[in-house]
């Protein structure tokens, strides 16, 4: 548990620069895109690759999404969706 302690009072340093603050917090849509993705395979439980047969891509694209290595179009977030027999919603908070 000290380890995650100390990783929040270092996030909470870090978060004071205002460089860094905004980098965080442009990584926070991809980060969200990316969690919900995996915990939805996991719901399901199926993996990447059959989640991509299903969508019609790659088990790669499925990895980059959920590692943020890519930022998905919404087209491909849609079909992702729809493989998983699930409705995409976005919204501005």
């Amino acid at each position: 548990m000290r380890k995650l302690t100390d990783f929040d009072n270092f996030l909470k340093e870090q978060l004071k620069d205002p460089e860094f603050k905004n980098e965080w917090d442009k990584s926070e849509p991809a980060y969200q895109v990316g969690r919900q993705l995996i915990k939805s395979r996991i719901e399901q439980s199926i993996s990447q690759r059959q989640l991509a047969k299903k969508a019609k891509t790659t088990q790669a694209v499925i990895s980059r999404i959920e590692t943020m290595t890519v930022s998905p179009t919404i087209n491909l977030l849609q079909k992702i969706a729809s493989a998983m027999g699930k409705k995409l919603e976005i919204s501005f908070t």
